[in-house]
């Protein structure tokens, strides 16, 4: 009798509850049509956010140097910026700027390789070198008690680099490794080729880490020469970040580096970058499953008036915030795993870029798509919603720009760098706050040219070449992967291919 009560009271529970759950499971349903269905929740609203406070001052060697007090960890960061890079390279000689930079730290006059890093590890410090387009740097960041040894270093490394026979030979053997993988690598293929169709042979479009065979041509004497020309005071900028006070800085930079002697330099006449035009290069791979898709053209430099408007349009057309491209082709079509599009800026010049990779049955697919997307920005007017989504991640992010001392240093040397008023760092957000969807529109079309952009493809040709003229571009000009070759006006090489490297 007892068990037969337990066992009804088991099932009335039972019933129960799924009554109950059904009633729940219907409520949740019920109110489903309520539930926010288009948008994400809106930004909290932005912080006030200041530069910290810095000093500026020029030593009558020319080094210009900028002091910025940040006492929020006991370390320090010093930058110095050398006003020449990959684009100061002579043409038969690429990579010669990436080469010197990368052996800065492998020894100096007074100290092997070996000697100059056991130095760096004692201190604790980080050391960092290389090369960029119009620059090369040095950075070194220390606790704040190595703060004067590690300035020293630093001078010692960017004024007298041993550049010793040995270490020339091993690192330009790692370069040859490094390209060996990039030219299997149809990601490192498709923007090579894409630098090159835009800038032609202005020093931008030429390969940055140089090709085989200029790497094998250069000599310690290049690199001398080199550094002799372009590593002067008065061609450089230090920035000298942290746990110091602005005198504490200057006195320091002026003991270490004002008998370095101030030179003349005179960099190579500037050639233009071509007009952009109308131009697709297919790179043939034919064992690729899927193909690398870069679109764009020449756009304008860094420190150009509209840099910000443009900066946002780009940035609604394919960058973090509100992106066009990544909803048309993932979202809504499935068509890719991601999408982008890049502002890049230089001294001289810059570009647009939008950039994807496919499955190859969908290539002339995804160009259509992103060609009319040029146009619909360039067309109709962008909505406030993503001017206001794309401000929303510039101005939120900008905080993380200038949360370390290395942040903040490199922050600064852009600026600095640039020519640009130095006071934009305080005024960021209300620069990007300032620009409206007219100023968008207006530079839409005064700089986007949907008819004249180059493309190009990587990947299996013989797969999609047949749908290219039915998605705009009955003409284009295909090149095997094996016989790729940057210099060439037609990216064909005319003899035996010696680019590919052989370490």
């Amino acid at each position: 009798m007892k068990a037969t009560r337990v066992a009804a009271k088991a099932a009335l529970c039972s019933t129960l509850c799924a009554l109950c759950l059904c009633g729940t499971v219907r409520g949740v349903f019920a109110q489903a049509p309520n539930w926010p269905s288009e948008f994400p929740p809106r930004p909290l609203p932005a912080r006030s956010v200041n530069f910290p406070p810095y000093q500026i001052q020029t030593l009558p060697n020319g080094l210009q140097v900028i002091a910025v007090l940040h006492h929020e960890q006991p370390a320090v960061s010093m930058r110095m910026l050398i006003r020449a890079g990959s684009a100061a390279d002579p043409q038969a000689k690429t990579g010669l700027a990436h080469l010197a930079a990368a052996l800065l730290d492998q020894g100096t006059t007074t100290q092997s390789a070996s000697e100059f890093n056991d130095a760096i590890d004692f201190m604790g410090a980080t050391v960092n070198t290389g090369a960029g387009r119009d620059l090369s740097y040095a950075n070194m960041i220390v606790m704040k008690d190595s703060f004067d040894s590690g300035l020293r270093m630093l001078s010692e490394m960017v004024r007298h680099p041993s550049f010793a026979d040995a270490e020339i030979d091993r690192q330009r053997q790692q370069l040859l490794s490094s390209l060996q993988v990039s030219f299997d690598d149809p990601d490192f293929i498709a923007d090579a080729v894409f630098d090159r169709l835009v800038y032609g042979f202005h020093p931008y479009g030429l390969p940055q880490s140089g090709t085989p065979d200029t790497l094998a041509s250069i000599t310690r004497a290049d690199l001398t020469a080199f550094h002799q020309k372009y590593f002067v005071p008065n061609n450089a900028i230090l920035a000298v970040v942290g746990d110091v006070t602005a005198e504490e800085a200057f006195a320091s930079v002026r003991r270490v580096f004002g008998d370095w002697e101030r030179r003349d330099v005179r960099g190579a006449p500037s050639i233009e970058p071509p007009a952009p035009t109308r131009r697709l290069v297919v790179v043939n791979k034919p064992d690729a499953v899927q193909t690398e898709v870069r679109v764009g053209h020449l756009g304008i430099p860094r420190n150009h008036p509209d840099y910000m408007a443009v900066n946002l349009a780009i940035r609604i057309l394919g960058g973090e915030g509100s992106n066009r491209l990544h909803q048309v082709l993932r979202t809504a079509r499935g068509l890719t795993y991601g999408a982008q599009a890049d502002f890049d800026t230089y001294k001289e010049s810059g570009d647009f870029q939008a950039e994807t990779n496919t499955r190859t049955a969908a290539t002339g697919e995804v160009l259509r798509l992103i060609v009319d997307e040029f146009w619909r920005l360039q067309r109709d007017r962008v909505s406030e919603r993503e001017l206001s989504d794309a401000k929303a991640y510039l101005t939120g992010s900008f905080p993380l720009t200038i949360e370390t001392p290395n942040a903040i240093a490199m922050q600064i040397l852009n600026v600095v760098f640039f020519g640009l008023p130095i006071e934009q760092l305080q005024t960021f957000r209300d620069r990007v706050n300032a620009v409206t969807v007219d100023d968008v529109q207006r530079v839409a079309k005064q700089y986007l040219k949907p008819d004249k952009l180059s493309v190009v493809l990587v990947g299996n040709a013989s797969a999609f070449t047949s749908e290219l003229k039915g998605v705009g571009f009955p003409t284009f000009e295909t090149v095997d992967l094996d016989s790729l070759d940057l210099t060439a006006v037609d990216f064909k090489a005319s003899g035996p291919l010696a680019k590919r490297p052989t370490p």
